[in-house]
């Protein structure tokens, strides 16, 4: 794991919110998928808060994704926020919504939501 990596977790109302921080490696991904995997099965909803993301390197991804695509079908709902959730969400827009920052103009409303927004 990166030595910067932390992972956050937060009891949400609708679900649990994982706050991820600092560098995104393939171990990095593995502490992510294990944390998942440690919620509880009926949980509504896991957010994925990826603003305090820094470098987020390929392979990480490449592992990353590959766990993402092997949840098709099952009822948890995973959202990706903040900054880099185009970059860290799987490329299957059918296992997840996304969350896109709005500008820092709009610091009222700091996250716009959406459930099919398209790549960049």
């Amino acid at each position: 794991m990166a030595s910067n990596f932390e992972i956050t977790t937060d009891k949400k109302s609708d679900g649990f919110g994982l706050k991820l921080a600092g560098d995104f490696d393939a171990t990095s991904a593995w502490e992510v998928i294990y944390a998942i995997k440690k919620l509880p099965e009926d949980a509504i909803r896991v957010t994925i808060f990826t603003d305090g993301l820094k470098d987020i390197l390929p392979f990480g991804l490449h592992v990353f994704h590959r766990f993402m695509r092997s949840l098709n079908g099952q009822s948890t709902r995973i959202v990706f926020a903040g900054s880099n959730a185009s970059r860290v969400s799987p490329e299957n827009p059918k296992l997840v919504s996304y969350i896109r920052a709005y500008s820092s103009n709009f610091m009222n409303q700091p996250f716009k939501y959406a459930a099919d927004l398209k790549r960049d």
